[in-house]
């Protein structure tokens, strides 16, 4: 089961407390305070992993909870420290607070260490409060209590080309066909259901290429609104360099203009904002919208064209090319346009400095 967002509740240890004694032994006439310090609690530790793909250990285990430390005891002993608890979570993964809506962390490297809630510090115990007047204290300290906090995951895959599309456009057939990934395919609408990954390869050895694939649920008009999947997978192709948008050129589409397809899918993606606050030159916070995927580099790709329309074809194209994008024609049956597609793709993503 693919889940992509979770809402947990982290409690660091408390520290604990310090302890009032005093030193009584033979000969010892005037062993004074000897009180130990309190253990610090806890820390609650997050860590990205790569053996960890989907946030389901996290839905169903929603409560998490670091050890306190242990109290001071006489003789000056020092209790011990709590053990902290360390969470592991997907590359990929940004952290929400709950309360005040702030990212506090986002993992996007593998072994990435973060305390998210800290244990509380253990008290003093009454040795401390011995000075020259006030040699018999009999103060000492509790132990603080550590963080208590709410956090929302929510996970972004990491890849470099996002496919979008209308269903039925050809985007699991095309992702199965350049990479190892067995995705569902079939004939009716949202037939994927959640996202799936695949490692493109290009070239041999020893300049073998390599890039990843992300291919998400598909569109239709509407979709920021609610309607068929909604907007709520869009948020995995925010990492991604570059979007390949599929438009299907067949009169199997049901749909008679692509032109117009192509116009409803840009306008999801535009409207698939986010929301960031800023400060305003009179010291009121306003809010402003960002469209993370409507900037993104695009390539558009008519697919099925073993059985295309000419005069669909021939009308994208002539769109795409006043808009001056990238295009290209496939057919993931027949195999046709594939490997100049896979090229183009690596020859966009490869970073200036490997040129």
């Amino acid at each position: 089961m693919f889940i992509d967002e979770a809402k947990i509740r982290v409690k660091a240890g408390d520290g604990g407390n310090g302890c009032m004694a005093f030193r009584r032994e033979k000969f010892v006439p005037r062993g004074g305070p000897s009180g130990g310090d309190g253990g610090h609690g806890g820390d609650v530790v997050m860590v990205s992993s790569q053996r960890h793909n989907t946030l389901i250990h996290f839905r169903y285990n929603p409560e998490h909870k670091a050890q306190r430390g242990e109290h001071g005891l006489g003789s000056n002993c020092t209790g011990l420290d709590g053990r902290s608890i360390v969470l592991k979570v997907p590359v990929g993964t940004a952290v929400y607070d709950v309360e005040t809506g702030e990212l506090v962390h986002d993992f996007q490297e593998p072994d990435e260490e973060f305390i998210i809630a800290k244990g509380g510090r253990g008290g003093r115990g009454n040795q401390h409060f011995a000075t020259s007047v006030h040699q018999a204290p009999r103060e000492h300290e509790p132990g603080r209590a550590g963080e208590e906090r709410v956090f929302r995951l929510e996970l972004k895959l990491l890849a470099d080309v996002g496919l979008v599309g209308y269903p039925n456009a050809g985007k699991s057939t095309l992702i199965s066909r350049i990479s190892a990934a067995k995705p569902k395919i079939a004939d009716y609408p949202f037939t994927t259901l959640e996202p799936n990954l695949g490692v493109v390869t290009v070239g041999e050895e020893p300049d073998l290429e390599s890039f990843v694939v992300a291919d998400m649920p598909g569109l239709i008009e509407g979709a920021h609104l609610g309607s068929g999947l909604g907007i709520q997978f869009l948020r995995h192709i925010e990492r991604t360099r570059l979007l390949l948008h599929l438009v299907d050129v067949s009169d199997a589409s049901g749909r008679p203009d692509p032109v117009e397809d192509f116009k409803v899918i840009n306008k999801e993606l535009s409207s698939f904002s986010t929301t960031s606050t800023e400060e305003s030159i009179d010291g009121e916070r306003e809010q402003t919208l960002e469209y993370p995927l409507a900037k993104k580099k695009m390539v558009v790709v008519a697919t099925k064209i073993d059985v295309a329309n000419p005069e669909k074809l021939k009308k994208l194209t002539t769109h795409v090319k006043r808009r001056k994008l990238e295009f290209h024609t496939i057919s993931a049956v027949t195999g046709e346009g594939i490997d100049e597609l896979k090229w183009a793709l690596a020859k966009l993503l490869r970073s200036p400095e490997e040129e």
